[in-house]
Order: structure tokens, then sequence, then C-alpha cells
């Protein structure tokens, strides 16, 4: 082979390598059980949005413009329905097609199915992972919510499940999510449930191939731990931190970190960026960039896995001529680039500049009263690895850190700005004691996170590059 010929294999397998992680890849449980990793047990980062709609409402372009935005900003996961919620059943896709025949979920509609097929192919294509649910929850109860009808029962969920199973078993971008936005309320929803996750196994063919969790609604206490953390195929659990500004949400992470056996944890839906606080948008006005971010850190930093963002008019595909839900801003083409959507990129920059698997949430790095206030406007939350430290102070408050926790004799300090990705040099400290730190600025969306890191690490700038394991 001529020096020329090796030459430029060399180069092209030096541009692909880098591209193969780029691809979308099956995933696993990390060795640690707490967090996700690609097959070959690098760090995976769930960043996910709720575009529950994908399926039913955007045609092929639409969806297509959807997705490549989304991947160029960084997001890993979309959590798409296939039964929707928004008269899923019975208002037809872009092409006229329903998915099920007579509303019965043992006989699917090929045609609509195809479209979701696309749709997922294309994701694969631009690396991004789904995170399917076979039905919004309204299928099997409305509730007061969800226009139904109620279709499922243990066997027909079971059949459906392994429908889908089957049908998608070969694709490597899968994250199955059971659930739909509902609470069990006894044990025959439990079952129903059940029968569909174990459905879908069988239909993908094992255990082992699978990679589930499940979507409820709001509730103070519990996740999909409530119901089934014991469940063999609830790979990783998921809360819901309903629609309000001020909501203690390290508790409910570290509720189900602290549980047994081990498994990842995250929130699957907060409050969206440009929704009704607490859905009442005459008193409380509409979500800000500030409130999606802070949601973000503070659900990380105590120990999630991952993170799910969400946009009002996004999740519903809210466009011209169709029925918009408590009063969106802007259509969801006007949406893809929100100051909160740009701000993700920066939470998984950071979340990856530094060595992800071995992180663990330590408050015990943080002294006074701020490390402990219930106020999602004021907490200061910590977590580290075994050579770096992140603190976010989510209004900008002064904190005394406790140092030593970190290998290290000295550190090197940063202030990573949340709003733009950009760290700034905060000076280097021994690594002993204790030691005052004030953020650049203060008050409402003057949030910043402290990086420390070991200096004999010779890390570069925060949210710069990827640290690897």
């Amino acid at each position: 082979m001529k020096k020329t010929t090796l030459f430029r294999l060399l180069t092209l397998l030096f541009i692909l390598l880098p591209m193969l992680h780029t691809l979308a890849q099956p995933l696993r449980v990390s060795d640690n059980k707490r967090y996700l990793v690609r097959a070959d047990g690098t760090p995976f980062f769930y960043l996910g949005d709720t575009a529950w709609e994908l399926f039913h409402r955007l045609n092929r372009e639409e969806a297509e413009r959807y997705l490549r935005r989304r991947a160029e900003q960084g997001f890993t996961v979309i959590q798409a329905v296939v039964l929707a919620e928004l008269d899923g059943l019975h208002t037809p896709n872009p092409y006229g097609e329903v998915p099920l025949q007579n509303d019965d979920p043992t006989r699917p509609n090929e045609a609509y199915f195809r479209h979701v097929d696309w749709v997922v192919n294309k994701a694969a294509e631009l690396g991004i992972h789904i995170g399917l649910l076979p039905t919004w929850g309204d299928k099997l109860f409305r509730n007061t919510r969800g226009a139904g009808p109620e279709i499922f029962n243990v066997n027909n969920a079971r059949t459906y499940g392994r429908y889908l199973g089957d049908r998608y078993k070969n694709a490597k971008n899968i994250i199955w999510v059971m659930g739909g936005d509902r609470n069990p309320r006894n044990d025959s929803d439990v079952a129903v449930w059940r029968a569909m996750a174990e459905g879908v196994v069988e239909g993908v063919g094992g255990r082992e191939k699978t990679l589930m969790t499940f979507h409820p609604q709001p509730q103070k206490e519990g996740s999909s731990s409530t119901w089934f953390h014991q469940d063999e195929w609830l790979d990783f659990n998921m809360f819901q931190n309903g629609h309000c500004r001020d909501i203690a949400v390290w508790d409910r992470v570290q509720r189900d970190y602290n549980l047994t056996p081990v498994k990842p944890t995250m929130d699957g839906e907060p409050l969206y960026e440009d929704h009704p606080i607490c859905f009442n948008a005459a008193e409380n006005g509409f979500s800000l960039p500030y409130d999606v971010r802070r949601f973000a850190y503070l659900e990380l930093f105590a120990g999630a896995h991952g993170h799910t963002y969400g946009c009002h008019s996004i999740w519903q595909m809210w466009g011209p001529g169709r029925k918009g839900v408590n009063s969106p801003l802007r259509y969801w083409y006007e949406s893809l680039d929100l100051p909160g959507a740009n701000a993700m990129t920066h939470v998984r920059n950071l979340m990856e500049s530094r060595p992800m698997l071995v992180r663990v949430p330590d408050q015990s790095l943080v002294q006074g009263a701020a490390a402990s206030s219930q106020s999602a406007l004021k907490r200061v939350q910590a977590t580290r690895g075994d050579d770096y430290a992140f603190v976010y102070s989510a209004s900008g408050l002064p904190f005394t850190v406790a140092m030593g926790k970190i290998s290290g004799k000295q550190v090197k300090a940063w202030w990573y700005d949340p709003r733009t990705g950009e760290a700034r040099a905060a000076g280097s400290f021994p690594n002993t004691g204790t030691k005052i730190f004030n953020p650049p600025s203060g008050g409402f969306d003057h949030d910043w996170v402290l990086v420390m890191d070991d200096a004999g690490k010779k890390y570069g700038a925060p949210g710069k590059g990827r640290a690897g394991r």
C-alpha cells in the first residue's frame, strides 16, 4: 500500500472515530448503578426534551427540523408518545392516519407506525435516543384530564407492549418509558403497566435488550419507585417535579438515591419554559429561563444522573390551526432557541467536562443556612467527584466551603456562568480548613456554579472538552 493511500486511510479513521459516539448506541446502567453508559462503558448524559406530540402532530420535514436543532444543541434524548395525549387516538397525524384500528391496542395501524419508524430512524441518524412512551396515561384512565378513551387492560396491554418491543427490537436508540403522566390508582392499574412493560421485554427478546423507566405525575414524595422500584424491568427511576417555581426537588432526588437496590434517578418533567407557573398565568405569570436552569442544577447536584428540559409550546407542538393547551406564548418552531433550551447545552458541557461516573452528591461541602434552605430560590447545592467539586448557588448567595473533600494540596477554582457557559478563573487555594466564596453577582436570575479542581489534575476550563469516565 502506498504511503499516500495509508495516510489518507489513517486521516479518515481519525475523523470518523470521534463520530462513533455521536451515533445513537445501545445504553445500559453503569456498573455502580448510578448512571447510564453506552455499550462500551463510556458515560452517557441524559439531556432530554419533552416532545410528547412529536409522532402525532409533526410531518417528516417538521420532525427533522426539530430533531436536527435539538441535536445541534446537545440534547441526547427526546421523549415522545405513540398514543398521544391530544386526542391521539382519533385526530389523525399529518398523513391522515390514526394509530389503532377501532381503538383496539391489538390492532395497530401499519401506516401510522411507518411514520413513527421514520422519526425513530431519523433521530438515530442524528445521534439522538427516543424516550418512547407506548401511550399517554389517559388511555388507561382519564382522571380529570386527557381525551382518552380508556382502552387498556392487562391482556391487551401485554399484547400491545409485545408488538412495540418486536417492532423496535433492532433500534439502537430506544429508551422505554411506561406511565405517561398517570400514577396508578390501585393494584389493577399497577398490573396493567407491568403487563405492558413485560410485553415490551418479550417483544424485544429479553431484559438485557431493554432500558426502561416509568413517567409518573407529580407527587410530594416518591416517583416511579413508589410502585415499581423492586421490579426487574425498571432500570432507572423517574419523577416529575410539576410546574411550580419553588419546589424542594433535591429531596425527591435523594429519596430515590437512598433506596436499595441502587438505581439511577432523574426528573422526567420539570417546570417547562414559557409555562404558566402552577398552571395559573393570571396570578403567577409564565416561567423564565432562570426557572429552567435552577431545577436542572439543583437536581443534578443532588444526585440525578440526567435531566429533562421542557417547553410549553414544544411538548404540544403548537402551530397554526392547532388547538393549544393552557395559552402557549408562541409556536413550537419559534421556541427552538429559547434561552432556557440553549442553557441546557451549558449544563451538559459542564457535567461532561469532569469525570461523571464517580460523581456523588455531598452537602457536607457547604456550611451554613444556605445548604439547608428549603427554598429553590435560595438553595446552595453541592456535588463532587474524587478530584473536583461543583457548588451551585441558586441566587448568587455567598457560602462557606469545607475544604479537603477532594484530592490535592491545592485547589483551582472557577466560576461557571449557567447563562452563557463561560468560566472565569477564581484563584488557587490551600485544600484545608474552610473558605468563604462570593459569587460574581447575586439576586433573582443570578445563579452561579463554583468549580473546584485538584490543581494537580490540570483540568481545563469547566464546560470545555470531555473528561471521559
